[in-house]
């Protein structure tokens, strides 16, 4: 080592020296560090960076394994096939360089959940886990992706079990796998993967963050309520918080339009119809016509412009008092017994109420949900609904997965963070269920005002469920699984990467910087899912109870002429 040192400080550029000499010197140079480098005991930074097993002994619960480990290299992709996991089975792409951990967690004899981590080499010391869809059961990689972009460490859980999106199959007579889908996965995923960071890294996240869209909004949402510590930010898109009103009222809201045959059934064809007639209503009520319905709660829809018979209604393009009827209930709450059940969609919704309305039967995260969760019978007919399943759904709650408790006090005052948001235009969990959380949060908890300082709303008008837009609207924003509409490879926002574009980023400063979210920029392309088509419209979403308002004589494309005002 002494030698080492000597010929470290000694620089072979004497001019008494051949050149051969000097190459000679060099090269017992750089031999001699690499020899000391990997003799030397490690410090923690380099024992914490080894992608393999023995890192991490010691670390895990017995009740946990780690299934694989390996070492992706930068520019790769990585994931699971489609016959480990049909849920996610797109694989994320132009991943950085990175450590990935798959493990395995028994929760009892007859349930376990897995979990994805990926550890980048270039770490930003934060954690971030990311939520599912629907009944999925499948590792979200593709979410991961996009997140350790960025340079978090980044989670997601499969939740217990193996499936789609709309397969429920697995939780006949499975009350165990239910409680991992409904809360046990995610939180004992989130409070390993810390674990897992820590020896990786020899430090701990210095902030922690969520998002998830959909049922991911739901975890978010579950986690902070039971667990206020795991994390300092969540992003909650659409969250499925209340899982089995929604579940009943989905089985429900099929009901209104079936069977097909009936008089007051509505074809496809005329949902398109009253689509366009609700837009034509509906648009310009906020005082700019766009082609997009940014306030459906103002308009006051009149039917009798659709319904047949009636003078300048098209008859190949009207509804029947029957239809309309149909219609109404789709808009209207649900109702049992003089009390509120859950709400209805929006006026703007129709284009995608195909999901709902337009099958064979009922949604099968909504009858499926009945079938496996409720009434334990495959064969179950949704034909025999009744207002009294949806009593029992809700009394029971099966795996305990509604994320209903409105007084967050805790993560509060821990200075937690949250950003929520809605699309208006989505046609599967009505944006009046997100009203519905946020007014209920706020009346817990010392009214609206109190909450902006922590806790603020979007509805973002022409967003669909999540992701995606029917009517040219800015729909991005990096919200959770949006960055997958635009490709394997994209990350928060191209072109605009930063906290006025991207909710996750301003989420981040809000919580590291305290500087609060006042208004989101929504973005959309040419081609809407296509950056590369170059930007069509940017606005802001305002945080409710705010509104979209265009200045004097602005152009409704561009961002910077809109404003957030009060109603």
């Amino acid at each position: 080592m002494e030698i080492v040192q000597r010929l470290a400080g000694y620089t072979p550029n004497s001019h008494a020296m051949t050149v051969s000499n000097k190459v000679l010197i060099s090269q017992l140079l750089a031999t001699c560090a690499a020899f000391a480098e990997q003799n030397q005991p490690l410090n923690s930074r380099q024992r914490g960076l080894v992608c393999r097993s023995d890192t991490f002994d010691g670390i895990l619960l017995a009740a946990a394994q780690i299934e694989t480990i390996a070492r992706v290299n930068n520019a790769s992709s990585y994931g699971e096939d489609r016959s480990r996991n049909p849920a996610y089975p797109i694989l994320p792409a132009n991943l950085p360089e990175l450590c990935s951990l798959t493990v395995n967690v028994t929760t009892s004899p007859t349930s376990f959940y897995r979990f994805g981590l990926f550890l980048p080499t270039e770490w930003n010391s934060r954690f971030l886990a990311v939520g599912n869809g629907g009944f999925a059961g499948g590792i979200n990689w593709l979410d991961m992706g996009s997140g350790v972009r960025y340079g978090f460490a980044a989670m997601s859980t499969d939740t217990g079990h193996n499936s789609t999106s709309g397969d429920v199959s697995w939780a006949l007579h499975q009350d165990e796998r239910q409680k991992d889908f409904g809360f046990r996965a995610m939180h004992g995923a989130v409070e390993l993967s810390k674990r897992l960071i820590l020896a990786y890294y020899s430090d701990p996240p210095r902030r922690s963050y969520y998002s998830g869209c959909s049922t991911g909004g739901r975890q978010g949402l579950k986690e902070i309520q039971l667990h206020p510590d795991s994390f300092d930010g969540a992003l909650i898109g659409a969250p499925a918080w209340w899982t089995p009103n929604l579940a009943a009222w989905t089985t429900k809201v099929h009901t209104y339009n079936a069977p097909a045959q009936a008089a007051h059934h509505i074809p496809a064809q005329l949902i398109g119809a009253l689509s366009k007639e609700v837009l034509r209503q509906c648009d310009a009520v906020d005082g700019v016509a766009d082609g997009i319905i940014s306030a459906p709660e103002q308009c006051k829809f009149d039917f009798a412009k659709i319904l047949c018979g009636n003078p300048g209604v098209e008859a190949s393009t009207c509804l029947t008092s029957h239809q309309v009827n149909t219609a109404k209930a789709v808009y209207g709450d649900y109702v049992i017994g003089g009390k509120f059940f859950f709400p209805g969609l929006s006026l703007g919704s129709e284009d995608l109420w195909s999901v709902l309305l337009g099958q064979a039967g009922p949604d099968p995260r909504g009858q499926d949900y009945v079938r496996n969760f409720i009434v334990n019978d495959t064969n179950w007919d949704w034909r025999t609904y009744n207002d009294t399943l949806a009593e029992i759904a809700a009394a029971a709650d099966p795996g305990d997965a509604a994320a209903g408790d409105f007084d967050i006090a805790e993560f509060r005052d821990r200075g937690g963070k949250i950003i929520m948001y809605n699309g208006d235009a989505d046609g599967m969990i009505p944006p009046k269920s997100s009203d519905y959380y946020y007014k209920n949060t706020a009346a817990a908890m010392g009214g609206t005002v109190s909450l902006q300082s922590w806790f603020r709303y979007f509805r973002v008008p022409g967003l669909g469920h999540c992701s995606g837009t029917r009517v040219n609207a800015p729909w991005y924003f990096a919200g959770g699984n949006q960055a997958g509409s635009l490709g394997t490879g994209t990350y928060s926002v191209p072109r605009f990467a930063d906290a006025q574009h991207d909710a996750l980023l301003a989420l981040v400063d809000w919580v590291e910087k305290g500087t609060a979210t006042e208004s989101i920029i929504a973005t959309t392309w040419n081609s809407p899912s296509d950056p590369a088509s170059g930007v069509l419209r940017q606005r802001p979403l305002c945080p409710f109870p705010k509104i979209q308002v265009l200045k004097q004589g602005g152009d409704e494309k561009v961002a910077s002429d809109w404003t957030c005002a009060s109603k």
